[in-house]
C-alpha cells in the first residue's frame, strides 16, 4: 500500500536570492527545517545561475553535490585539486568546508546543488532519463527536480515542467515517467 504525500514546488514560485560576492544567484527549492536559513539547515536544494567565477562560501560541517544543468561547465579547485565539471547531469560530491574556487568554461552556467550538514542529514543524488519507480523509504524525503523536458509522477497524477519539483514524503513507491531529465534526490535526516 502506497502512503506517499506528494508536495509540487513550482518553479515559478521560487524567490531570487543575489550571492553576496554578486557572481550569481540562487533560487531555494526545498530545505529543511522549513524556513531555517543558510546557518542552520539540515539539508537545503537550490538551482543557481552562475555568472562569472570565483570563489565558493564555505560551510562548515556541510556536504555538497553539484551538477551542471546548464552551459559549458565550471572547474572547480578543492582544495587545491582542480575538477572540471563539463558534463552536464553528472553529479560532483565535495566538501563544503574545502576552500573552493570556480572558474567557467564557456560563459555563465545553471548549476543543481544539494547541502547536507553532517550528523544531521544525508543525501544520494541519481540522475533518472527514463522511466522508473520511485521508492519512499521510512524516515526519508524523496525530491525530484526536472532538469530539463517534462516528468510525471503516476499515482499523484503531477505533472513537472523544467525546473519544477515534487518532496515525496511518507512511505511507498510511485511510478516516475521522464521524457529529458530530474534529479532524484533521497534525503535522510
Amino acid at each position: 500500500m502506497t502512503t506517499v504525500q506528494v508536495q509540487v514546488l513550482p518553479a515559478g514560485q521560487r524567490a531570487a536570492t543575489p550571492w553576496l560576492n554578486g557572481g550569481g544567484i540562487t533560487r531555494e527549492v526545498a530545505g529543511h527545517p522549513s524556513g531555517a536559513g543558510l546557518a542552520d539547515f539540515h539539508w537545503r536544494v537550490s538551482l543557481a545561475d552562475v555568472a562569472q567565477g570565483g570563489p565558493f562560501s564555505r560551510f562548515e560541517q556541510v556536504d555538497r553535490v553539484i551538477t551542471v544543468v546548464e552551459g559549458a561547465g565550471m572547474a572547480l579547485t578543492v582544495d587545491g585539486t582542480e575538477h572540471r565539471i563539463a558534463e552536464p547531469y553528472r553529479p560532483f560530491a565535495f566538501s563544503g568546508d574545502a576552500t573552493t574556487d570556480c572558474v567557467l568554461l564557456g560563459g555563465p552556467v545553471v548549476d543543481f546543488n544539494v547541502m547536507t550538514r553532517r550528523g544531521k542529514a544525508s543525501a544520494e543524488v541519481e540522475i533518472a532519463d527514463f522511466q522508473r519507480d520511485v521508492t519512499v523509504p521510512p524516515g526519508t524525503a524523496v525530491l525530484l527536480v526536472c532538469l530539463a523536458g517534462t516528468a510525471e509522477l503516476g499515482s499523484a497524477d503531477v505533472s513537472l515542467g523544467r525546473y519544477d519539483a515534487a518532496l515525496l514524503t511518507g512511505e511507498g513507491e510511485d511510478r516516475l515517467r521522464v521524457d529529458g531529465v530530474v534529479a532524484v534526490v533521497t534525503l535522510r535526516a
